[in-house]
């Protein structure tokens, strides 16, 4: 056949395969730096999934400010609460191999337990559902310092329940603390050595650690060197090395380091170092039947929880569950960094996008489903231009997502000012649309002293958020960049405009999750 009879080539034009993976005409990478300058982050790991490949892992920053260590491939990041998932996985293939049902009672594999605990289910713990109180919140908790899991019971076992066993959820680490302990005892070995057996082992983790293991991991001391490595000139096993990650905050404006996070205090919980590739590597194995090899007890994971009263919760084991088909999501914290996955299940998507960050109490999603939009369009933020809207996805429906905005204000005494139900408007001049509403709110005090600044700016005030259901049943709460309108009125500089733009995305956050 000549060259004149072949058939041409047509390269993908978006999607899987597009070779321009831009959201909104800007490059995941100039996401990424745009995001790290506003929130201040010294250095973050990203890994896309496109199953069954791993096409993208990069690392940006320093994974060490003072040593001016990269963040790197294989820089080993805190988990945090993702480990939830390899917990829930171990949980499940121990009922798989006749070891114990997921309904037994806790208390037959964890001895003395607390008299009200004794009826607590293993499911119940997977699903947050226990009404165990956390041990987190106790007074005499340390988060810098080790304990054992009796050390850390004995800081709530005399507490009473938070509400009665299998009829809300609230997350609570003492749940995943006792799964551990059951692990222990049906599995005749540690928790940490079952999931090492099970997980980590058999997928070639070997960059996956339980904290306390963390000491074993080489790394090159390149502070007795001017910091500069010296090692990898004459040790392979130096070259792209293993290096843990040192955790920072923000206080008043300025990067601060944070000490190291105890390595045994959240036990099943948030007790995982890994890095985004292999933690992608994981995810692509959850998919089938690598890891857990019954489908229903896969979907026990995955899927929303239908609690002992009826209640429907969209979020089981640390996962939560938003409304766009498919999608699961995990979002983690504990001193000194950020970590948040997202997995886009449906067959046609197959996306997965994990971020681990060194700087705590950052919020990922927005950032995550922006990156995934770069791929996708139709995984983004329903399609609008969120350059000019802060956008984020709640679990929950529009009146429940309202519900709990409004509290939130509430609780901050925030006074609110008006309330617009714009579906009921509509069906009142006989048309249909989704739900939609917008509450009106904000700080009289506050709002004056912008606007002595610049009178225009009443223009943009009070503050108000919109919570609405696009075309595809996705509940979206957005509101307005704040930062962004301050500086058309040239009033960026004033410290109301950082605490306002703070409040906002704290509201969305708390709003729209479980967790």
């Amino acid at each position: 056949m000549s060259q004149d009879d072949s058939i041409a080539v047509q390269l993908p034009s978006r999607g899987r395969g597009n070779s321009r993976v831009a959201y909104l005409d800007r490059s995941i990478d100039q996401l990424i730096y745009d995001f790290m300058e506003e929130e201040k982050i010294p250095g973050m790991t990203l890994a896309i999934v496109q199953a069954p490949y791993i096409p993208r892992i990069v690392g940006y920053g320093v994974s060490n400010a003072e040593t001016g260590l990269l963040a790197s491939t294989n820089t080993l990041w805190p988990a945090a609460e993702i480990s939830q998932g390899y917990a829930a996985i171990a949980a499940f293939q121990l009922v798989e191999q006749g070891g114990m049902e997921i309904t037994d009672k806790v208390s037959r594999f964890v001895k003395d337990m607390p008299e009200a605990w004794k009826n607590v289910t293993i499911l119940q713990l997977l699903q947050h559902s226990s009404g165990i109180p956390d041990y987190r919140k106790s007074s005499q908790y340390d988060a810098a310092r080790d304990y054992d899991p009796a050390e850390l019971l004995s800081l709530v076992r005399l507490a009473d329940l938070e509400f009665p066993s299998g009829t809300d959820v609230r997350q609570s680490a003492t749940n995943f603390l006792l799964l551990s302990m059951v692990v222990d005892a049906v599995a005749g070995m540690p928790y940490e050595e079952f999931v090492r057996q099970r997980q980590f082992l058999p997928l070639g983790l070997n960059h996956t650690m339980f904290g306390k293991d963390l000491g074993a991991v080489e790394q090159d001391n390149v502070r007795e060197h001017g910091n500069r490595h010296t090692l990898f000139k004459s040790r392979e096993a130096y070259v792209n090395p293993a290096e843990t990650a040192s955790g920072y905050a923000v206080k008043d404006g300025k990067i601060i380091p944070v000490p190291a996070p105890s390595r045994s205090s959240l036990r099943g919980f948030a007790d995982i170092w890994s890095t985004p590739e292999e933690i992608s590597f994981w995810d692509v194995c959850l998919a089938g039947s690598i890891l857990v090899k019954d489908e229903k007890h896969r979907d026990m994971i995955y899927k929303p929880v239908r609690l002992d009263n009826g209640k429907i919760v969209p979020a089981m084991a640390g996962w939560q569950f938003p409304h766009h088909k498919g999608l699961m999501d995990i979002k983690g914290g504990i001193p000194g960094f950020s970590s948040y996955i997202c997995r886009f299940t449906d067959p046609a998507e197959l996306v997965c996008v994990t971020l681990t960050a060194n700087r705590e109490g950052v919020d990922l999603t927005n950032l995550a489903r922006r990156i995934a939009g770069a791929l996708d369009s139709g995984l983004g933020s329903s399609h609008l231009n969120d350059d000019s809207l802060y956008l984020y996805e709640s679990v929950f429906g529009v009146d429940e997502t309202m519900d709990r905005i409004e509290k939130i204000l509430s609780a901050r005494s925030i006074p609110v000012f008006a309330r617009i139900d714009h579906g009921k408007n509509a069906r009142e001049a006989g048309l249909e649309m989704p739900p939609s509403r917008v509450v009106i709110f904000g700080s009289p005090k506050v709002g004056t002293n912008l606007m002595l600044k610049n009178p225009g700016i009443a223009t943009e005030l009070p503050l108000h958020i919109a919570v609405w259901e696009d075309g595809r049943g996705s509940t979206w709460i957005s509101f307005p960049h704040m930062e962004k309108i301050a500086k058309a009125y040239g009033v960026e500089d004033m410290p109301a405009i950082a605490a306002i733009r703070q409040l906002l995305r704290d509201i969305a956050s708390r709003a729209a999750n479980v967790y």
